[in-house]
């Protein structure tokens, strides 16, 4: 929305603070996980996603470094998994909830440029780039896992007998499809609303 009393830059930082309100909101209460049956969707990439496209890969960082935060702030508390991981190596552990977050918010932002150059209605590049950040999430997430913590008896026990790649699948499951879909569809539609909105 133009505000000649408002500068462009005060309010990215407002919506940047609001999204990043959002993700703490999510990370630590109820909703920012949909259980349905035995799926558990999270919605923490769809903040991350939409700040990326609208704001810019800075602030996707920045959002994607809040994420990877609260991920790693859960590890320490409250995830059963997390704390595995803690327990075998924390500073690991730490990379593992940070990185793959933060190159996920930079390069949702540089993605949704990059089609937006192609696709100057942005139809397309909405939902394509908010979906690539759900994509890059699981991408980065499983490769800093297998990279890390690979060779740990505790990541074995999980894959058994399953070569990597059947293991990769079965570990994302379900859930890592619907939260694709999720963020592709809420992230989109945000962040074409956003724009809208501040062009008005």
């Amino acid at each position: 929305m133009k505000n000649n009393n408002v500068s462009p830059r005060t309010v990215k930082m407002v919506l940047l603070a609001i999204l990043a309100a959002i993700m703490l909101i999510l990370a630590f209460t109820p909703l920012g996980y949909l259980k349905v049956g035995v799926i558990e969707i999270s919605f923490m990439m769809v903040p991350a996603a939409v700040g990326a496209i609208v704001l810019g890969p800075l602030a996707g960082l920045i959002l994607g470094g809040v994420f990877g935060a609260t991920s790693f702030i859960q590890a320490l508390t409250t995830s059963p998994f997390g704390a595995a991981l803690v327990a075998i190596n924390p500073f690991y552990t730490f990379i593992l909830t940070m990185v793959p977050r933060i190159l996920m918010g930079w390069l949702t932002g540089l993605i949704f440029q990059a089609l937006h150059r192609i696709d100057r209605t942005r139809f397309i590049s909405y939902g394509a780039a908010s979906l690539s950040a759900a994509l890059l999430n699981t991408i980065f997430f499983m490769s800093f896992l297998i990279l890390l913590f690979g060779n740990t008896d505790f990541i074995k026990s999980f894959q058994g007998d399953m070569k990597l790649i059947p293991f990769i699948i079965a570990f994302v499951g379900i859930n890592g499809l619907v939260e694709a879909v999720a963020t592709m569809i809420i992230g989109g539609a945000v962040s074409r609303a956003l724009i809208r909105f501040r062009q008005t």
